[in-house]
């Protein structure tokens, strides 16, 4: 990942030459000065999301185990549903055909 090349306090420090026809200096600064306060805005954005990321990757980590044992506690619950249902339907059927 790339990283940033320009801190906001060597934004805010940079200094250009004039010269007869260069630019409106107060322009340049009003500009530069929203462009400190992107830089800083989207600085702590990375760390908020980085945050975050760390945050869920714990969350997930921990979750997976759990979310496995109750697939398997599941699985386990329909298996017997299907065994007494099974054995229901031999006592029904199996008393039916006997009568």
């Amino acid at each position: 990942m790339k990283k940033a090349q320009l801190t906001n306090q060597e934004i805010l420090d940079k200094e250009f030459k004039t010269s007869m026809r260069g630019y409106n200096q107060d322009e340049v600064d009003e500009f530069l000065d929203v462009v400190i306060q992107d830089y800083d805005y989207f600085e702590k954005e990375v760390v908020r999301l980085n945050e975050e990321l760390e945050r869920l990757k714990n969350a997930t980590g921990s979750n997976t185990n759990s979310t496995y044992q109750n697939n398997q506690s599941r699985s386990q619950v329909n298996a017997d549903v299907l065994q007494r249902l099974s054995n229901l339907e031999k006592a029904v059927f199996g008393r039916k055909r006997t009568e």
